[in-house]
């Protein structure tokens, strides 16, 4: 069995119900689709007046005789008519049994397809559910490695081929199958000889077809991470169409762009050949099986005779066997077209698969603890820390005292930021530990140890949404009085009041529709609203200007008021009040003090301070 089958049953479990009627339906289904066509041997032998004549009322005697029971007592009937009431009502009669046999068969068809639907929506719907909660779960540091329109592509294309595709496979198994085994069993019954010609035709053809397939899914994996890629590019591209505008890069990313296009070409029609091959080649195949059976079958009806100088083979009964010879081309045809898509709903799965099954290495611990206060301090202890192979940290520590704010500065590249990524637990701590209130963070549950934390970062991060429903991310069931405090404390209520609907103003895609001090205001209204009793704050005024960061630092002011703060600072002039300022370089801590302590030390702090006064 397929890896990836195996790994999609548990979301097939939930669904069982429209498997098992599916089955069931298609068995029917298969069933009186041979019927329809045995149906019209009476209906012919009624019109070139063959009928076999039965006299005498059949009568039941076991369920295995229940097929000639079921002839005879047709041809009883039809007898019957024809001697009282006239050929016409026995013709009657024979067509309402092919409608009959033809309603059930579309019948059976419908209801088996209507589970099927349920089957793959449901399954389509728990997929995308699962896959987001993954993408959602997994750390900051997988998103550093992969792109993002590669996830997208997995999430939305993949999932869907998934349910396109790999459903087939019951199709495969049941529907196909039984149609071909129902028909040769009636093909069987009505000429052995004949049948054996039909086993030649269906192993070459089925070697033949997976000849043709073999290479379909790998080369469907290389067209469904080609999508990704893609999907990337336009995403990035979009992202930062500032930059390739104003570096007329326009024609680079329409290079990277229709390459990639290219290389989907050559692949969608390298596969759509074999896909477009399988189908006639099937048919192909059934056709040249069909001749033979005209020539030695219309030889059976027109020269072989039996002893009694009947012909070994009814004109009524050799064309209802033709029509069944090439009612099996059909699910033949379709097993082919099946077989493709598996085996891309295959490749699909696996890439699904590949990253439901990444290993989140940032989790609770079983019995993680729920800490819901800040009581004293915030200890970080001998912190070794690298992202690839070099130490962005060596040897760090840090003792933050409630109530206290602590200002983080250094070049660009000291390891600043990478402390708000361990504190938050985007990332782990690799040697070392921290510890809130005696507590390392990573016995505490991480909902609970960011129920604590308040950051804000520099870059102004805000959904395609009202004003207000950013602003509740920081407190769900807040009311419009909360939000409204928490906007005039982030210095933001001003500029909101003044907008078309106010706090219910769409702000835009990434809030681009306000100003980057506005955007960076309304970060802090979430802050505030959150009201954590820790506050990160990671170069929070570092990307604005002059006067916008002024109203910011104001806001942040009005935050940071019997709060603890660790406040990362490009600029130094927003930190001079801090109680204690640390100085970092190349991830150590080379100073510390406060600010006129600093000064007073004329090291590296106050050649920051020069440069910095020099520059503005």
């Amino acid at each position: 069995m397929d890896e990836n089958l195996r790994k999609i049953f548990p979301f097939i479990k939930p669904y069982q119900f429209h498997v098992i009627w599916n089955v069931i339906y298609n068995i029917l289904y298969a069933l009186f689709s041979t019927l329809s066509f045995i149906s019209l041997i009476p209906m012919m032998q009624v019109l070139f007046g063959d009928v076999e004549e039965i006299t005498k009322k059949p009568v039941y005697t076991s369920i295995w005789n229940i097929t000639k029971f079921g002839k005879d007592y047709l041809y009883f009937h039809i007898t019957e008519l024809q001697k009282n009431d006239g050929p016409q009502y026995a013709l009657l009669l024979v067509i309402t049994l092919v409608i009959t046999t033809f309603l059930f068969k579309n019948l059976f068809n419908y209801l088996a397809s209507n589970h099927l639907m349920h089957l793959k929506n449901g399954v389509l719907k728990d997929l995308r559910n699962k896959m987001y909660d993954k993408i959602i779960d997994l750390p900051i540091s997988f998103y550093s490695e992969k792109r993002k329109g590669d996830i997208m592509a997995r999430m939305l294309g993949d999932i869907g081929e998934v349910q396109n595709s790999f459903f087939a496979i019951l199709e495969l198994i049941v529907k196909e199958p039984m149609t071909i085994i129902f028909t040769i069993a009636a093909m069987f019954a009505i000429s052995v000889k004949l049948t054996i010609f039909v086993f030649i035709f269906i192993p070459i053809s089925g070697y033949t077809i997976s000849l043709i397939g073999k290479s379909l899914k790998s080369k469907s994996q290389n067209l469904q991470s080609e999508g990704g890629y893609l999907i990337s590019i336009v995403e990035e591209s979009l992202s930062g169409l500032k930059v390739v505008k104003s570096y007329n890069a326009e024609s680079i990313f329409k290079k990277k762009f229709n390459d990639s296009v290219n290389r989907l070409l050559k692949l969608s029609n390298s596969i759509g050949r074999k896909n477009n091959l399988a189908s006639p080649f099937s048919e192909f195949m059934g056709i040249i099986v069909i001749a033979v059976l005209l020539w030695f079958g219309g030889n059976m009806v027109l020269v072989d005779k039996l002893p009694s100088g009947k012909a070994v083979l009814e004109g009524a009964q050799f064309l209802a066997y033709m029509g069944l010879a090439y009612n099996i081309l059909t699910p033949a045809k379709s097993i082919s077209k099946a077989t493709y898509s598996v085996k891309s709903g295959m490749a699909a799965a696996q890439r699904v698969f590949e990253v439901l099954e990444v290993e989140n290495a940032i989790t609770d611990k079983p019995n993680a603890i729920v800490k819901k206060s800040f009581d004293s301090e915030i200890i970080i202890e001998n912190i070794n820390f690298k992202y690839e192979e070099e130490n962005v940290l060596k040897n760090f520590s840090l003792h933050v005292p409630k109530g206290k704010t602590v200002a983080l500065v250094g070049q660009s590249g000291s390891g600043k930021s990478t402390i708000a990524n361990l504190l938050t637990r985007f990332y782990d701590v690799q040697d070392g530990t921290i510890k809130i209130d005696g507590t390392d963070i990573k016995d505490m549950t991480m909902n609970s140890l960011r129920h604590l934390l308040g950051l804000v970062t520099q870059d102004s991060i805000l959904f395609n949404d009202t004003i207000k429903n950013n602003i509740l991310i920081g407190k769900e069931n807040a009311t419009d009085e909360e939000i409204i405090e928490a906007l005039k404390v982030a210095n933001a209520y001003e500029f909101v009041e003044e907008l078309p609907n106010g706090i219910n103003t769409n702000i835009g895609d990434a809030g681009n529709k306000l100003s980057g001090g506005q955007k960076q205001r309304l970060n802090i209204a979430r802050a505030v609203l959150k009201n954590p009793p820790i506050m990160i704050l990671d170069e929070a005024t570092s990307a604005l200007d002059t006067e916008s960061e002024k109203l910011v630092q104001v806001a942040l002011e009005n935050m940071m008021q019997n709060r603890t703060s660790i406040v990362i600072a490009h600029r130094l002039s927003t930190i001079q009040k801090a109680d204690k300022i640390v100085v970092m370089k190349k991830g150590e801590i080379v100073e510390e003090g406060t600010h006129a302590e600093l000064l007073a030390l004329n090291g590296t702090y106050s050649n920051l301070v020069t440069l910095q006064s020099f520059e503005s």
